[in-house]
Protein backbone atom coordinates (compact mmCIF):
# COMPACT_ATOMS: atom_id res chain seq x y z
CA UNK A 1 0.00 0.00 0.00
CA UNK A 2 1.37 3.40 -0.99
CA UNK A 3 2.37 5.83 1.72
CA UNK A 4 1.19 9.44 1.86
CA UNK A 5 3.12 12.69 2.31
CA UNK A 6 1.39 15.96 3.23
CA UNK A 7 3.21 19.08 1.98
CA UNK A 8 2.61 22.74 2.80
CA UNK A 9 3.67 25.46 0.39
CA UNK A 10 3.59 23.09 -2.58
CA UNK A 11 2.76 25.61 -5.31
CA UNK A 12 6.39 26.30 -6.21
CA UNK A 13 10.03 25.78 -5.32
CA UNK A 14 11.00 23.10 -2.84
CA UNK A 15 7.39 22.14 -2.07
CA UNK A 16 6.42 21.59 -5.69
CA UNK A 17 9.66 19.73 -6.48
CA UNK A 18 9.13 17.46 -3.47
CA UNK A 19 5.53 16.76 -4.48
CA UNK A 20 6.70 15.63 -7.93
CA UNK A 21 9.64 13.67 -6.51
CA UNK A 22 7.48 11.61 -4.17
CA UNK A 23 4.63 11.16 -6.66
CA UNK A 24 7.06 9.78 -9.24
CA UNK A 25 8.20 7.23 -6.65
CA UNK A 26 4.73 5.84 -5.96
CA UNK A 27 3.84 7.88 -2.92
CA UNK A 28 0.47 9.52 -2.51
CA UNK A 29 0.94 13.29 -2.28
CA UNK A 30 -1.24 15.90 -0.63
CA UNK A 31 0.02 19.14 -2.18
CA UNK A 32 -1.38 22.06 -0.20
CA UNK A 33 -1.19 25.76 -1.00
CA UNK A 34 -3.09 28.98 -0.41
CA UNK A 35 -4.46 29.03 -3.97
CA UNK A 36 -5.04 25.56 -5.47
CA UNK A 37 -5.10 27.10 -8.95
CA UNK A 38 -1.33 27.47 -8.57
CA UNK A 39 -1.06 23.69 -8.49
CA UNK A 40 -2.14 23.20 -12.08
CA UNK A 41 1.19 21.58 -12.92
CA UNK A 42 0.66 18.87 -10.32
CA UNK A 43 -1.60 16.15 -11.66
CA UNK A 44 -2.08 12.43 -11.20
CA UNK A 45 -4.26 9.86 -9.47
CA UNK A 46 -1.89 9.82 -6.51
CA UNK A 47 -1.83 13.64 -6.09
CA UNK A 48 -4.42 15.66 -4.19
CA UNK A 49 -4.10 19.43 -4.59
CA UNK A 50 -6.01 21.26 -1.88
CA UNK A 51 -6.15 24.61 -0.14
CA UNK A 52 -4.22 25.29 3.05
CA UNK A 53 -3.22 28.63 4.53
CA UNK A 54 -1.01 28.12 7.58
CA UNK A 55 -2.61 31.24 9.10
CA UNK A 56 -6.09 29.72 8.81
CA UNK A 57 -6.73 26.90 11.30
CA UNK A 58 -9.97 25.88 9.57
CA UNK A 59 -8.16 25.40 6.25
CA UNK A 60 -5.50 23.29 7.94
CA UNK A 61 -8.09 21.00 9.49
CA UNK A 62 -10.03 20.76 6.23
CA UNK A 63 -6.88 19.80 4.31
CA UNK A 64 -5.98 17.11 6.85
CA UNK A 65 -9.51 15.71 6.68
CA UNK A 66 -9.36 15.72 2.86
CA UNK A 67 -6.06 13.82 2.98
CA UNK A 68 -7.51 11.24 5.36
CA UNK A 69 -10.64 10.82 3.23
CA UNK A 70 -8.66 10.40 0.00
CA UNK A 71 -5.69 8.32 1.16
CA UNK A 72 -6.62 6.98 4.59
CA UNK A 73 -3.91 8.69 6.60
CA UNK A 74 -0.67 10.67 6.57
CA UNK A 75 2.70 8.94 6.87
CA UNK A 76 4.93 11.99 6.42
CA UNK A 77 4.45 15.72 6.94
CA UNK A 78 6.65 18.28 5.19
CA UNK A 79 6.36 21.70 6.80
CA UNK A 80 7.71 23.76 3.91
CA UNK A 81 5.56 26.91 3.76
CA UNK A 82 7.49 30.02 4.70
CA UNK A 83 9.16 33.21 3.54
CA UNK A 84 11.96 35.58 4.53
CA UNK A 85 11.50 39.03 6.08
CA UNK A 86 14.72 41.04 6.23
CA UNK A 87 15.65 44.58 7.16
CA UNK A 88 16.79 46.61 10.13
CA UNK A 89 14.74 45.61 13.15
CA UNK A 90 14.22 49.25 14.11
CA UNK A 91 12.78 50.00 10.67
CA UNK A 92 10.37 47.06 10.61
CA UNK A 93 6.70 47.53 11.63
CA UNK A 94 5.36 45.15 14.23
CA UNK A 95 2.76 43.72 11.83
CA UNK A 96 5.60 42.58 9.52
CA UNK A 97 7.45 41.10 12.50
CA UNK A 98 4.37 39.22 13.71
CA UNK A 99 3.57 37.86 10.26
CA UNK A 100 7.09 36.43 9.88
CA UNK A 101 6.67 34.36 13.03
CA UNK A 102 3.00 33.59 12.33
CA UNK A 103 3.88 31.97 8.99
CA UNK A 104 7.28 30.40 9.68
CA UNK A 105 6.68 29.25 13.27
CA UNK A 106 3.06 29.32 14.42
CA UNK A 107 1.74 28.07 11.08
CA UNK A 108 4.19 25.17 11.23
CA UNK A 109 3.08 24.39 14.78
CA UNK A 110 -0.63 24.50 13.88
CA UNK A 111 -0.14 22.15 10.93
CA UNK A 112 1.96 19.76 13.01
CA UNK A 113 -0.67 19.63 15.75
CA UNK A 114 -3.38 18.83 13.20
CA UNK A 115 -1.41 15.94 11.72
CA UNK A 116 -0.05 14.53 14.98
CA UNK A 117 -3.34 12.98 16.07
CA UNK A 118 -3.27 10.73 12.99
CA UNK A 119 0.37 9.76 13.47
CA UNK A 120 -0.13 9.17 17.19
CA UNK A 121 -3.04 6.84 16.46
CA UNK A 122 -0.95 4.98 13.86
CA UNK A 123 2.07 4.90 16.20
CA UNK A 124 4.25 5.93 13.27
CA UNK A 125 5.11 8.86 11.04
CA UNK A 126 7.79 11.32 10.03
CA UNK A 127 7.68 15.09 10.41
CA UNK A 128 10.17 17.02 8.25
CA UNK A 129 10.60 20.70 9.00
CA UNK A 130 12.32 22.90 6.44
CA UNK A 131 14.78 25.11 8.26
CA UNK A 132 17.81 26.69 6.58
CA UNK A 133 21.52 27.23 7.06
CA UNK A 134 20.02 30.42 8.49
CA UNK A 135 18.65 28.33 11.34
CA UNK A 136 22.18 27.86 12.67
CA UNK A 137 23.97 31.03 11.55
CA UNK A 138 22.90 34.56 10.66
CA UNK A 139 23.33 37.31 8.08
CA UNK A 140 22.98 41.05 8.73
CA UNK A 141 19.40 42.37 8.69
CA UNK A 142 18.08 38.85 9.17
CA UNK A 143 16.86 39.14 12.75
CA UNK A 144 13.30 38.16 11.82
CA UNK A 145 13.97 35.39 9.30
CA UNK A 146 16.83 33.88 11.28
CA UNK A 147 14.90 34.27 14.53
CA UNK A 148 12.01 32.30 13.00
CA UNK A 149 14.29 29.56 11.67
CA UNK A 150 16.18 29.28 14.96
CA UNK A 151 12.75 28.82 16.55
CA UNK A 152 12.01 26.01 14.07
CA UNK A 153 15.32 24.38 14.99
CA UNK A 154 14.58 24.59 18.71
CA UNK A 155 11.03 23.31 18.59
CA UNK A 156 12.09 20.49 16.21
CA UNK A 157 14.89 19.38 18.52
CA UNK A 158 12.60 19.33 21.55
CA UNK A 159 9.82 17.62 19.58
CA UNK A 160 12.14 14.88 18.36
CA UNK A 161 12.66 13.81 21.99
CA UNK A 162 8.95 14.12 22.73
CA UNK A 163 7.78 11.95 19.85
CA UNK A 164 10.37 9.16 19.86
CA UNK A 165 8.35 7.08 22.37
CA UNK A 166 5.28 7.46 20.12
CA UNK A 167 7.04 5.97 17.10
CA UNK A 168 7.18 9.33 15.31
CA UNK A 169 10.45 10.68 13.91
CA UNK A 170 11.27 14.37 13.50
CA UNK A 171 13.75 15.56 10.88
CA UNK A 172 15.11 19.01 10.03
CA UNK A 173 16.33 19.80 6.51
CA UNK A 174 18.69 22.76 6.25
CA UNK A 175 19.12 24.01 2.66
CA UNK A 176 21.60 26.63 1.59
CA UNK A 177 20.86 28.78 -1.44
CA UNK A 178 18.21 27.30 -3.72
CA UNK A 179 17.39 28.30 -7.30
CA UNK A 180 13.76 29.29 -6.61
CA UNK A 181 11.77 32.52 -6.58
CA UNK A 182 12.50 32.93 -2.85
CA UNK A 183 14.13 36.32 -3.54
CA UNK A 184 10.94 37.39 -5.32
CA UNK A 185 7.58 36.27 -3.96
CA UNK A 186 9.06 34.80 -0.76
CA UNK A 187 11.36 37.67 0.24
CA UNK A 188 10.49 40.96 1.95
CA UNK A 189 13.07 43.66 2.74
CA UNK A 190 12.09 46.62 4.90
CA UNK A 191 14.14 49.81 4.86
CA UNK A 192 13.60 53.31 6.22
CA UNK A 193 15.93 55.73 4.46
CA UNK A 194 15.39 58.30 7.21
CA UNK A 195 17.43 56.02 9.49
CA UNK A 196 20.68 57.20 7.95
CA UNK A 197 22.95 55.17 10.20
CA UNK A 198 21.81 51.89 8.61
CA UNK A 199 22.08 52.96 4.97
CA UNK A 200 25.76 52.13 4.32
CA UNK A 201 25.13 48.52 5.40
CA UNK A 202 21.85 48.38 3.43
CA UNK A 203 23.76 49.44 0.31
CA UNK A 204 26.55 46.93 0.96
CA UNK A 205 24.12 44.04 1.50
CA UNK A 206 22.06 44.99 -1.57
CA UNK A 207 25.18 45.16 -3.72
CA UNK A 208 26.36 41.77 -2.47
CA UNK A 209 23.00 40.19 -3.29
CA UNK A 210 22.89 41.74 -6.77
CA UNK A 211 26.44 40.64 -7.57
CA UNK A 212 25.67 36.97 -6.93
CA UNK A 213 25.15 35.03 -10.16
CA UNK A 214 23.38 32.18 -8.38
CA UNK A 215 25.89 29.58 -9.58
CA UNK A 216 26.30 28.27 -6.03
CA UNK A 217 22.60 27.53 -5.59
CA UNK A 218 21.19 24.02 -5.61
CA UNK A 219 18.08 22.98 -7.48
CA UNK A 220 14.76 22.42 -5.71
CA UNK A 221 15.03 18.82 -6.87
CA UNK A 222 18.31 18.52 -5.00
CA UNK A 223 16.54 19.53 -1.80
CA UNK A 224 13.68 17.14 -2.60
CA UNK A 225 16.19 14.29 -2.75
CA UNK A 226 17.49 15.20 0.72
CA UNK A 227 13.91 15.32 2.01
CA UNK A 228 13.38 11.84 0.52
CA UNK A 229 16.45 10.62 2.41
CA UNK A 230 15.23 12.22 5.65
CA UNK A 231 11.77 10.65 5.36
CA UNK A 232 13.28 7.21 4.78
CA UNK A 233 15.96 7.46 7.46
CA UNK A 234 15.01 4.93 10.18
CA UNK A 235 17.39 6.31 12.82
CA UNK A 236 16.99 9.11 15.35
CA UNK A 237 19.19 11.43 13.28
CA UNK A 238 17.68 14.91 13.41
CA UNK A 239 19.46 17.24 10.96
CA UNK A 240 20.07 16.90 7.21
CA UNK A 241 22.11 19.59 5.46
CA UNK A 242 21.20 20.18 1.81
CA UNK A 243 23.73 21.56 -0.67
CA UNK A 244 27.51 21.66 -0.79
CA UNK A 245 27.57 25.37 -0.01
CA UNK A 246 25.47 24.78 3.08
CA UNK A 247 27.72 21.95 4.21
CA UNK A 248 30.84 24.07 3.85
CA UNK A 249 29.27 27.01 5.67
CA UNK A 250 28.02 24.97 8.62
CA UNK A 251 31.19 22.90 8.82
CA UNK A 252 32.99 26.12 9.61
CA UNK A 253 30.74 26.59 12.61
CA UNK A 254 29.51 23.18 13.74
CA UNK A 255 30.47 19.56 13.58
CA UNK A 256 27.63 17.24 12.51
CA UNK A 257 29.29 14.43 14.45
CA UNK A 258 29.36 16.50 17.64
CA UNK A 259 25.73 17.47 17.09
CA UNK A 260 24.62 13.84 16.74
CA UNK A 261 26.71 12.77 19.74
CA UNK A 262 25.12 15.48 21.86
CA UNK A 263 21.60 14.50 20.83
CA UNK A 264 22.35 10.83 21.47
CA UNK A 265 23.63 11.72 24.93
CA UNK A 266 20.47 13.65 25.71
CA UNK A 267 18.28 10.78 24.52
CA UNK A 268 20.22 8.39 26.73
CA UNK A 269 19.92 10.73 29.70
CA UNK A 270 16.13 10.68 29.44
CA UNK A 271 15.84 6.98 28.64
CA UNK A 272 14.95 7.47 24.98
CA UNK A 273 17.82 5.43 23.46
Amino acid sequence: MSKTIFITGASSGIGKATASWFAQRDWNVVATMRNPDDGAGLAGENILVTRLDVLDDASIQAAVEAAQARFGGIDALLNNAGYGAYGALEATPMDVIRRQFDVNVFGLIATTKAVLRLMRAAKSGVIVNISSVGGRMCYPFGALYHGSKWAVEGLSEALHYELIPLGIRVKVVEPGGVATDFAGRSFVFTNDESLAEYQPMVQAITAAMQSSDGSDRQTPEGVAEVIWQAVHDPTARLRFISGEGAKELLAARYSVEQDEAFLAGMRKRFGLE
